[in-house]
């Protein structure tokens, strides 16, 4: 192979992984505290919580950190102690660690609340509707949303809900009123 033609090759061949990294970063669902989400409603679901229908909605008036994960899922396992202490702290302030789970095996689910001893809201949405209608297609990814049931924020992976700037910027919206 001429070493023109071979120049030419590598050359097509970095401008189309910067253009691949290009497309992952401009797609929507790489929205990693996108300014762009703050204000806008909430979409709201339906959903059983505590063997009761209820909706979203219903839970205006609190800070709503709503988790989409997975059994399945290493950074979910990852970061369900931290969400379990937020729930813990944030309860008596006003908020709440809503948790969907996508997963398809009731039994997996089950055994995964009892493992882990979830402390927080869940419900599993086996269709996999709600996260998709909220641009979720990796978990976990959380929305914060506001006690006037506004998106504020959406965080992309597992976190820890009690480092000092995560407890600084979650009081920030519970001191809100």
């Amino acid at each position: 192979m001429d070493k023109g033609l071979k120049r030419k090759l590598n050359t097509g061949l970095v401008l189309a992984f910067i253009a691949g990294l290009l497309f992952l970063f401009a797609r929507p669902d790489y929205r990693q505290g996108e300014a762009s989400l703050r204000g806008k409603p909430a979409k709201d679901f339906a959903l059983t919580l505590d063997g009761k229908p209820a909706h979203l909605s219903d839970l205006r008036g609190k800070v709503v950190l709503l988790n989409f994960w997975a059994t399945w899922c290493p950074p979910c396992v990852e970061e369900t102690q931290s969400l379990n202490q937020l729930q813990h702290r944030v309860a008596p302030l006003g908020g709440t660690v809503l948790g969907v789970s996508v997963d398809d095996d009731p039994q997996a689910y089950e055994n995964f609340l009892k493992t882990y001893h979830i402390t927080f809201p869940t419900y599993r949405d086996t269709t996999k509707q709600i996260p998709l209608s909220y641009g979720t297609t990796m978990y976990p990814d959380t929305y914060v949303i506001t006690r006037n049931g506004r998106l504020d924020r959406k965080i992309v992976g597992a976190q820890n809900w009690n480092s000092p700037e995560m407890t600084t910027y979650i009081n920030s919206l519970l001191n809100e009123k």
